[in-house]
């Protein structure tokens, strides 16, 4: 039995549409994602899923109950890390996790025996008397991921868990979570970052404008929407415009950028071989793998959404 199951579920806000009819499940143990702009109705499916947003049509069970009557238990059983962190920052770091333990009357006992093995697994140990303001943004997520597990949740729901945070302290939050998905926890994730759900989700679905328009692994995606290679070309102003139709058979398709031009292609030096063959000379040119970026970006196209 899926621990989400949801069919033909939907969102509305007066005439606006945030959710349109779609159907999806999450397994037992899995690390699922959705991605989209935004806009695309992520943030409204993953409300409905957290039982804090009523359905307004639609099928949808969560821990094979429903939102509708039975909201408390589902949230007893959950735990959120928001996009935003909510911390009390004038509280020190184990003070954050035993009051927000206290909100699921855990004993007092059980939440200090808790704290100890959550700073342990987030790496804050050192820092359980201090203050949380100081923290940095990486330790602030950590401690915010910390207090989503005080009740030990069987369904993990983060909203861009690494957003604003560097390089650095991004690869430390997905090793924790590889950790906890390899304890069993079943994760549910949005994210813009697509190298974040290359590297964190068994099975995703992109979703644009309320609907969902492609679901499958990372990988499957890609095989599915891209070719295995993208040939990047960058020519200099004023020459890119008069070249496009000499890259004619060079690729399975072609896509002309203001900055660059894309060949999707299964080999890539056989096509940078062509490009040179043909006369061109580009002022660079990368040969790199195809990504989920470039499923995401195909699907939902390239201008900007606010």
């Amino acid at each position: 039995m899926p621990l989400v199951e949801a069919r033909s579920l939907t969102k509305r806000f007066g005439d606006l549409t945030a959710v349109d009819a779609i159907d999806f499940d999450v397994a037992q143990g899995e690390s699922f994602g959705f991605l989209g702009p935004n806009g695309a109705g992520k943030t409204s499916a993953m409300r409905m899923i957290g039982a804090v947003s009523p359905v307004t049509d639609g099928y949808l069970r969560v821990l094979g109950m429903d939102p509708a009557t039975e909201g408390p238990e589902i949230r007893r059983r959950l735990g959120v890390v928001p996009q935003e962190d909510t911390l009390d920052t004038e509280l020190s770091v184990a003070e954050n996790l035993l009051i927000y333990g206290r909100y699921f009357d855990l004993p007092r006992p059980l939440i200090r025996e808790r704290i100890a093995e959550l700073l342990d697994f987030t790496e804050l140990a050192e820092r359980r008397d201090d203050k949380v303001e100081p923290l940095s943004g990486g330790m602030k997520r950590r401690l915010t991921i910390a207090r989503a597990l005080i009740n030990q949740p069987e369904l993990l729901i983060l909203d861009e868990p690494t957003t604003g945070l560097d390089p650095q302290a991004r690869h430390v939050l997905w090793d924790r979570l590889y950790r906890l998905k390899q304890q069993g926890v079943t994760l549910i994730i949005t994210t813009h970052y697509m190298d974040e759900a290359e590297q964190l989700c068994d099975r995703l679905v992109i979703m644009d404008k309320a609907k969902i328009v492609a679901e499958g692994s990372p990988r499957q995606l890609i095989e599915e929407h891209s070719s295995r290679e993208v040939v990047e070309m960058r020519f200099p102003v004023g020459v890119q415009e008069t070249i496009v139709d000499r890259l004619d058979g060079l690729a399975k398709r072609t896509e002309v950028l203001p900055d660059r031009v894309l060949l999707y292609t299964d080999d890539g030096d056989d096509s940078s071989t062509g490009v040179h063959e043909r006369g061109l000379h580009p002022e660079t040119l990368v040969v790199r793998r195809s990504t989920l970026e470039d499923v995401f970006l195909r699907l939902t196209g390239r201008t900007l959404v606010d």
